[in-house]
């Protein structure tokens, strides 16, 4: 196949889905990764395509490539938490889950799950959760936010403020003894408090990195939560803090969880 019909096919295959790998794309056009890959670098430099750890997007998508960055540091400890997030949850329950990385993977495996009740502002997981067997899923309005493709501001929030329901699940910026619950932005702080106060359980999913770190803008003190999923033991100072404010501390290394595969996003 000349260069040119290559350079055609890659941008059909972009305006069909959005976003390819490089794996993909050998395979449709039947060529090595190393052509693939010199293609990619040519369109890229006319500003016809943009480049994501091994995988090409349309440069409208860009501010979507980072929030794909962001799932793929520490995605085997993302999907090994939200695994264990969604064994807390029943089939049937009323699930509150605000958007992030870590969330988006408790969305996959909350597809084990049937006939739930979802409100989240994240576009990927109402997407995700909407096939599910029996699912009801409400997607807040607001303002979308490109980096993320969720709704945030105070039509997000009063959207929120309709339902009731058993769990929220929640992302964070950081966790610390003294500075508890905090993120980087205050709409998503603003939000988070929302989903807390309107569940009967709140649950943080949180790497390991946000116990290395502060954030700017407080959530709620560690006696706002109730259960947070990790993948590693808290440090020793938050886990006594923890235990002070008796939240329960789930971490997925010293439970020795199996891992299953995940339903593909």
């Amino acid at each position: 196949m000349h260069k040119t019909a290559r350079y055609s096919a890659i941008m059909h295959a972009l305006e069909t889905s959005g976003s390819c790998s490089v794996a993909d794309l050998t395979r449709r056009l039947g060529v090595s990764d190393e052509t693939v890959r010199r293609d990619i670098k040519a369109l890229a430099a006319r500003g016809l395509v943009e480049r994501v750890h091994g995988a090409v997007l349309l440069p409208e998508r860009t501010a979507e490539a980072e929030f794909e960055k962001r799932m793929a540091l520490n995605a085997a400890e993302k999907a090994a938490i939200a695994r264990r997030a969604a064994e807390e949850i029943q089939d049937g329950d009323a699930v509150m889950i605000d958007n992030g990385a870590t969330t988006a993977y408790v969305a996959r495996a909350l597809l084990a799950r049937r006939d739930l009740f979802v409100i989240t502002n994240g576009t990927d997981i109402a997407r995700t959760l909407v096939r599910g067997k029996g699912n009801r899923v409400h997607l807040a309005g607001g303002e979308i936010r490109a980096s993320d493709n969720a709704a945030f501001g105070e039509t997000t929030i009063q959207f929120i403020r309709n339902f009731r329901a058993r769990y929220a699940i929640l992302s964070i910026g950081a966790v610390h003894p003294q500075g508890g619950f905090m993120d980087f932005h205050l709409q998503e702080a603003e939000l988070a408090r929302a989903m807390i106060e309107q569940s009967t359980h709140s649950m943080v999913v949180a790497d390991h990195t946000k116990f290395r770190t502060q954030a700017p803008v407080k959530v709620c003190g560690l006696d706002g939560i109730g259960t947070l999923v990790c993948d590693q033991p808290p440090p020793e100072p938050l886990a006594e803090a923890l235990t002070h404010y008796e939240a329960r501390v789930l971490s997925v290394s010293e439970e020795g969880q199996p891992e299953p595969e995940l339903a593909p996003l």
